[in-house]
């Protein structure tokens, strides 16, 4: 037999209830709605208190994108208390084409000094093959002026791309190439060996 369809009903009330035991098997059982259905849902599940429930919300509305989402995710990137739950949102917007989030993205790493969100806003964009050259750069320069080892670490492997992918790159990438390694180069005498082991790794490239 088919799988039954989700019960919408059951889930708005039980994503409404705020029970994180409750409410996140619903919003996971989102993916097999359609979007039209199920980010409604998703939306209600951003304005519950609990923090576990609203990061599950700002991932299922990186896979079930809309505008509606889109804003709801920008509001929670700059305006939510829990930097877990703003990670999230940093991860679900990279999702909507790097082309649009960057300028948001990179705001909020300038604005947000938590490492875990800064963290987030790194890796997702890493992942994105249409990143230029020209913004990792950018990005690597910010995070490796950062206090937190993890972060500067990740600015390191960010530079380290940007070094790796200059052969392919125009002009533009050789010169952003250029001042990547020059960065990478004064990492080495980093006080964090995961930095310096992650400049190494990208002057070797």
């Amino acid at each position: 037999m088919p799988d039954r369809p989700p019960d919408l009903e059951a889930a708005r009330q039980a994503i409404a209830s705020g029970d994180p035991a409750r409410a996140m098997p619903a919003l996971a059982g989102l993916r097999e709605v359609a979007p039209e259905a199920a980010i409604p849902l998703l939306l209600l599940g951003l304005a519950q208190t609990t923090f576990v429930i609203r990061s599950l919300a700002c991932a299922g509305l990186g896979v079930k994108r809309s505008e509606d989402g889109w804003q709801a995710l920008g509001s929670v990137l700059s305006h939510d208390e829990d930097a877990n739950v703003r990670a999230e949102a940093a991860n679900a917007l990279a999702s909507y084409g790097v082309e649009r989030a960057w300028p948001l993205l990179r705001e909020a790493f300038q604005a947000d000094d938590q490492w875990l969100v800064r963290c987030s806003i790194l890796s997702a964009l890493a992942e994105q093959p249409e990143m230029p050259a020209a913004w990792l750069l950018e990005l690597g320069l910010l995070a490796v002026k950062d206090r937190d080892g993890t972060v500067r670490a990740g600015g390191a492997e960010l530079l380290g791309r940007v070094v790796r992918d200059a052969g392919a790159a125009a002009a533009a990438g050789g010169s952003a190439a250029a001042a990547a390694r020059a960065e990478l180069r004064s990492l080495l005498q980093d006080g964090d060996h995961r930095v310096v082991a992650a400049a190494l790794s990208g002057l070797q490239g």
